[in-house]
């Protein structure tokens, strides 16, 4: 049976839900370039893959997948991703060169005998810009939120792991203090 592991930055690593995974979320996946660049529907800042994002190093689980076609599946079911747009929001090597986005992928995916390997492919998204939000902008965004929604955009701030230390994470940071927590990766 071929080794199928999902890369993971935010809610999948601490939120995996009915995602297949075996155990535990390992700290030494590939480069991935991710920042926080994505207003999602509810209001949170999320993470996104983006090529003006500086890379950081993902997270990785083996996932209970018998082929990376299950796996899209699980993964897209999991984020709640409509079937239209899976092919474009649903990342998915099965070899072959590097996404331009994970460039060693190729490369660790050997080194560790992965077959195939899925991961979240979700666009930067804020507001109508077509180019991505400055960290200033997502800043003044996160700091005139109010109530339950500030409560919930907090929360996934501070739950992403702490190696996902990126510029714009830095500024929230220094701005409104949302340090990472401290808790296990499961």
């Amino acid at each position: 049976m071929a080794i199928i592991a999902c890369l993971g930055w935010g809610s999948l690593v601490w939120d995996p839900r009915t995602l297949p995974i075996q155990r535990k979320w390992f700290c030494d996946g590939p480069f991935v370039h991710v920042d926080f660049l994505r207003k999602s529907n509810d209001g949170r800042v999320t993470l996104a893959l983006d090529p003006s994002a500086a890379p950081v190093r993902s997270l990785w689980a083996i996932m209970d997948a018998t082929d990376a076609a299950a796996a899209v599946v699980a993964l897209r079911d999991r984020e709640g991703i409509l079937v239209k747009y899976e092919k474009e929001h649903v990342g998915v090597w099965t070899g072959g060169s590097s996404p331009v986005l994970i460039p060693n992928l190729a490369a660790w995916a050997q080194a560790y005998g992965i077959e195939g390997i899925v991961w979240a492919n979700l666009p930067r998204k804020f507001d109508d810009l077509k180019v991505a939000a400055t960290a200033d902008q997502i800043v003044a965004y996160l700091r005139g939120l109010t109530g339950r929604l500030r409560d919930d955009a907090e929360r996934y701030v501070r739950r992403a792991p702490a190696q996902i230390d990126t510029p714009y994470r830095r500024a929230i940071e220094a701005t409104l203090g949302w340090t990472p927590l401290t808790t296990e990766i499961k």
